[in-house]
């Protein structure tokens, strides 16, 4: 029988990148891609937060938190541009990655923190929208390694160098 500790460490199987957006410049609307290039020292090529953070090279979210936002501000279906998060990832439970890296593609990514929603979901979301994005705002992340992200990439948890 295994421990807790060591059921932290199971996952049931890799996810996969649904969707990508960047911004090239501050306040601009999110521009959907399908494929980015990642630097250790920039970030996301082309996004305008590159270069500017070392914790926060990335932002991910759940594709499966995107169903419950919408519920929760009332709407059918939510498009993941409005949510200013770069990569949409299905079948991992992102929470549960805290101290871990995750291998998308070549490119290894350090999970840093949770991305707590900003006042930007009021407008975004309508009246509402920032309480509905808590708990389901996604996860920041540095640059390990750089290379490729594609839509459709698997998305492995890395069990070797956890922090």
């Amino acid at each position: 029988m295994q421990n807790i500790k060591d059921l932290f460490d199971v996952f049931p199987r890799p996810g996969r990148v649904e969707w990508i957006g960047i911004r090239p410049e501050r306040r601009s609307p999110v521009e959907v891609v399908d494929s980015i290039d990642i630097s250790e020292k920039k970030g996301i090529t082309g996004d305008h937060y590159s270069g500017q953070s070392g914790n926060r090279h990335i932002t991910i979210i759940q594709a499966e938190h995107l169903p419950v936002v919408a519920a929760l501000t009332g709407r059918e279906i939510l498009d993941p541009a409005l949510l200013r998060r770069n990569i949409v990832v299905s079948g991992l439970n992102l929470l549960a990655l805290k101290d871990h890296q995750i291998q998308i593609g070549d490119t290894i990514l350090q999970i840093t923190g949770q991305c707590h929603p900003c006042s930007k979901m009021e407008t975004a979301l309508g009246p509402g929208g920032y309480n509905a994005m808590r708990g389901h705002g996604g996860l920041t992340a540095k640059v390990i390694k750089g290379g490729v992200i594609k839509v459709r990439d698997e998305v492995f948890v890395r069990m070797e160098l956890q922090v």
